[in-house]
Protein backbone atom coordinates (compact mmCIF):
# COMPACT_ATOMS: atom_id res chain seq x y z
CA UNK A 1 0.00 0.00 0.00
CA UNK A 2 1.14 3.57 -1.12
CA UNK A 3 1.86 6.09 1.57
CA UNK A 4 -0.52 8.03 -0.61
CA UNK A 5 -3.23 5.23 -0.83
CA UNK A 6 -3.07 4.53 3.31
CA UNK A 7 -3.58 8.43 3.77
CA UNK A 8 -6.49 8.27 1.66
CA UNK A 9 -7.81 5.37 3.57
CA UNK A 10 -7.54 7.06 6.75
CA UNK A 11 -9.41 10.12 5.83
CA UNK A 12 -12.31 8.17 5.01
CA UNK A 13 -12.18 6.15 7.95
CA UNK A 14 -12.01 9.30 9.81
CA UNK A 15 -14.66 11.40 8.50
CA UNK A 16 -16.92 8.01 8.53
CA UNK A 17 -15.99 8.14 11.77
CA UNK A 18 -16.88 11.71 12.19
CA UNK A 19 -20.56 11.45 10.17
CA UNK A 20 -21.32 8.71 12.90
CA UNK A 21 -20.30 10.78 15.88
CA UNK A 22 -22.88 13.77 14.48
CA UNK A 23 -25.58 11.75 13.69
CA UNK A 24 -24.98 10.13 17.50
CA UNK A 25 -24.79 13.50 18.87
CA UNK A 26 -28.27 14.51 17.29
CA UNK A 27 -29.84 11.58 18.16
CA UNK A 28 -28.63 11.97 22.00
CA UNK A 29 -30.03 15.71 21.80
CA UNK A 30 -33.28 14.74 20.51
CA UNK A 31 -33.84 12.12 23.23
CA UNK A 32 -32.90 14.57 25.38
CA UNK A 33 -34.64 17.56 25.09
CA UNK A 34 -37.79 15.37 24.00
CA UNK A 35 -40.56 14.61 27.03
CA UNK A 36 -43.02 11.93 24.91
CA UNK A 37 -44.54 11.26 27.99
CA UNK A 38 -45.47 14.34 29.70
CA UNK A 39 -49.38 14.27 29.10
CA UNK A 40 -49.63 10.64 30.32
CA UNK A 41 -51.27 9.43 33.32
CA UNK A 42 -48.62 8.47 36.26
CA UNK A 43 -50.84 6.16 38.35
CA UNK A 44 -49.14 5.29 41.96
CA UNK A 45 -47.68 2.02 43.58
CA UNK A 46 -50.65 2.20 46.32
CA UNK A 47 -49.25 -0.21 48.96
CA UNK A 48 -46.40 -1.72 46.84
CA UNK A 49 -42.97 -1.09 47.57
CA UNK A 50 -39.94 -1.32 45.40
CA UNK A 51 -37.87 -4.57 45.96
CA UNK A 52 -35.99 -4.26 42.94
CA UNK A 53 -35.68 -1.77 40.21
CA UNK A 54 -31.71 -1.76 38.47
CA UNK A 55 -30.74 0.70 35.91
CA UNK A 56 -29.30 -1.73 34.17
CA UNK A 57 -32.25 -4.48 33.80
CA UNK A 58 -35.36 -4.10 31.76
CA UNK A 59 -37.89 -5.73 34.84
CA UNK A 60 -38.76 -4.50 38.26
CA UNK A 61 -40.53 -6.00 41.22
CA UNK A 62 -43.22 -4.68 43.37
CA UNK A 63 -44.28 -6.56 47.11
CA UNK A 64 -46.51 -5.94 49.52
CA UNK A 65 -48.30 -7.74 52.30
CA UNK A 66 -52.02 -7.75 52.88
CA UNK A 67 -53.50 -6.87 56.68
CA UNK A 68 -54.68 -10.97 55.76
CA UNK A 69 -51.36 -11.54 56.08
CA UNK A 70 -51.15 -12.73 52.00
CA UNK A 71 -47.85 -11.90 50.29
CA UNK A 72 -47.91 -10.36 46.51
CA UNK A 73 -45.02 -10.26 44.19
CA UNK A 74 -45.27 -8.38 41.06
CA UNK A 75 -42.36 -8.67 38.50
CA UNK A 76 -42.99 -6.35 35.27
CA UNK A 77 -41.25 -5.84 32.36
CA UNK A 78 -42.21 -4.19 28.88
CA UNK A 79 -43.25 -6.44 26.53
CA UNK A 80 -43.84 -5.82 22.68
CA UNK A 81 -44.62 -2.73 20.32
CA UNK A 82 -48.09 -2.11 19.62
CA UNK A 83 -49.00 -0.06 17.05
CA UNK A 84 -52.11 1.87 18.13
CA UNK A 85 -53.51 5.05 16.61
CA UNK A 86 -53.05 8.01 19.02
CA UNK A 87 -51.12 5.76 21.55
CA UNK A 88 -48.41 7.54 23.32
CA UNK A 89 -46.68 4.59 25.29
CA UNK A 90 -45.74 1.94 22.61
CA UNK A 91 -45.30 -0.98 24.29
CA UNK A 92 -47.41 -3.12 26.54
CA UNK A 93 -46.54 -4.43 29.87
CA UNK A 94 -46.13 -7.65 31.05
CA UNK A 95 -47.11 -8.63 34.63
CA UNK A 96 -46.51 -11.63 36.53
CA UNK A 97 -48.30 -11.62 39.51
CA UNK A 98 -47.81 -14.03 42.87
CA UNK A 99 -49.51 -14.54 45.73
CA UNK A 100 -48.67 -16.67 48.99
CA UNK A 101 -51.37 -17.15 51.88
CA UNK A 102 -49.55 -17.45 55.29
CA UNK A 103 -48.93 -20.83 56.32
CA UNK A 104 -48.63 -22.27 52.74
CA UNK A 105 -45.98 -22.95 50.71
CA UNK A 106 -48.33 -23.26 47.47
CA UNK A 107 -48.17 -19.80 45.28
CA UNK A 108 -50.78 -18.81 42.91
CA UNK A 109 -49.18 -17.17 40.14
CA UNK A 110 -51.21 -15.10 37.08
CA UNK A 111 -49.72 -13.85 34.03
CA UNK A 112 -51.25 -10.58 33.13
CA UNK A 113 -50.51 -7.85 30.27
CA UNK A 114 -50.84 -4.18 30.96
CA UNK A 115 -52.09 -2.65 27.26
CA UNK A 116 -50.09 0.00 26.01
CA UNK A 117 -53.41 2.64 26.38
CA UNK A 118 -55.01 1.78 29.85
CA UNK A 119 -58.60 1.74 28.68
CA UNK A 120 -59.48 -1.68 29.93
CA UNK A 121 -61.35 -2.99 33.52
CA UNK A 122 -58.52 -2.24 36.06
CA UNK A 123 -56.61 -1.36 33.48
CA UNK A 124 -54.89 -5.03 33.17
CA UNK A 125 -55.89 -8.88 31.62
CA UNK A 126 -55.36 -12.13 32.79
CA UNK A 127 -53.77 -14.20 29.99
CA UNK A 128 -52.75 -17.28 32.42
CA UNK A 129 -53.43 -18.56 35.61
CA UNK A 130 -51.41 -21.27 37.80
CA UNK A 131 -51.44 -23.44 41.00
CA UNK A 132 -47.94 -23.92 41.52
CA UNK A 133 -46.32 -25.53 44.58
CA UNK A 134 -42.54 -26.55 45.28
CA UNK A 135 -42.43 -29.32 43.53
CA UNK A 136 -43.73 -28.34 40.08
CA UNK A 137 -40.86 -25.73 39.22
CA UNK A 138 -38.65 -29.18 38.90
CA UNK A 139 -41.29 -30.73 36.89
CA UNK A 140 -42.24 -29.77 33.72
CA UNK A 141 -44.59 -32.21 32.96
CA UNK A 142 -46.80 -31.31 35.81
CA UNK A 143 -50.53 -30.20 35.30
CA UNK A 144 -50.20 -26.40 36.29
CA UNK A 145 -53.83 -25.53 35.36
CA UNK A 146 -56.78 -24.87 31.93
CA UNK A 147 -55.88 -22.77 29.11
CA UNK A 148 -57.13 -19.49 30.78
CA UNK A 149 -59.60 -18.49 27.76
CA UNK A 150 -61.40 -21.43 28.52
CA UNK A 151 -62.60 -20.78 31.63
CA UNK A 152 -66.27 -19.68 32.37
CA UNK A 153 -66.29 -16.18 32.09
CA UNK A 154 -67.64 -15.73 35.66
CA UNK A 155 -64.95 -17.54 36.91
CA UNK A 156 -62.57 -15.08 34.89
CA UNK A 157 -64.04 -11.83 36.00
CA UNK A 158 -64.06 -13.49 39.81
CA UNK A 159 -60.38 -14.09 39.31
CA UNK A 160 -59.80 -10.33 37.87
CA UNK A 161 -61.84 -8.92 41.19
CA UNK A 162 -59.55 -11.40 43.32
CA UNK A 163 -56.42 -9.20 41.92
CA UNK A 164 -57.96 -6.51 41.59
CA UNK A 165 -58.64 -6.71 46.01
CA UNK A 166 -54.72 -7.14 46.27
CA UNK A 167 -53.92 -3.86 44.77
CA UNK A 168 -53.23 -5.19 41.25
CA UNK A 169 -55.07 -1.83 39.65
CA UNK A 170 -55.47 0.57 37.39
CA UNK A 171 -53.80 2.99 38.77
CA UNK A 172 -50.54 0.35 39.49
CA UNK A 173 -50.75 -0.39 35.58
CA UNK A 174 -50.93 3.45 34.82
CA UNK A 175 -47.35 3.61 36.82
CA UNK A 176 -46.06 0.68 35.32
CA UNK A 177 -46.66 1.70 32.23
CA UNK A 178 -45.21 5.11 32.32
CA UNK A 179 -42.33 4.07 34.98
CA UNK A 180 -40.96 1.17 32.56
CA UNK A 181 -41.23 3.79 28.91
CA UNK A 182 -39.53 5.99 30.62
CA UNK A 183 -36.61 3.39 31.95
CA UNK A 184 -36.41 1.97 28.65
CA UNK A 185 -35.84 5.61 27.24
CA UNK A 186 -33.41 6.33 29.68
CA UNK A 187 -31.79 2.97 28.92
CA UNK A 188 -31.66 3.89 25.22
CA UNK A 189 -29.79 6.96 26.11
CA UNK A 190 -27.23 5.73 28.03
CA UNK A 191 -26.55 3.04 25.40
CA UNK A 192 -25.94 6.12 22.53
CA UNK A 193 -23.73 7.92 24.99
CA UNK A 194 -21.59 4.67 25.48
CA UNK A 195 -21.36 4.27 21.97
CA UNK A 196 -20.31 8.23 21.25
CA UNK A 197 -17.81 7.85 24.21
CA UNK A 198 -16.22 4.86 22.21
CA UNK A 199 -16.23 6.46 19.04
CA UNK A 200 -14.27 9.60 20.40
CA UNK A 201 -11.79 7.42 22.09
CA UNK A 202 -11.06 5.95 18.69
CA UNK A 203 -10.91 9.42 16.69
CA UNK A 204 -8.44 10.69 19.30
Amino acid sequence: MTRATKVLRQGLKAAEDSNLLKALQSEITHELSSNPYQNTQSGSLGDFTVEYDSPKSRDMVLQRKCESGEEVAVSALLGDEVIQKDSKLPMEVLMKVCIKKPGLSSILQFDCKVPSEVDSWSGFDIKNAYYLQPSTCLDSSAYRGPLYSSLDPELQGELKNYLTAKGIGESLANFLLLHLHKKEQDQYVNWLQRLEATLKQKSD
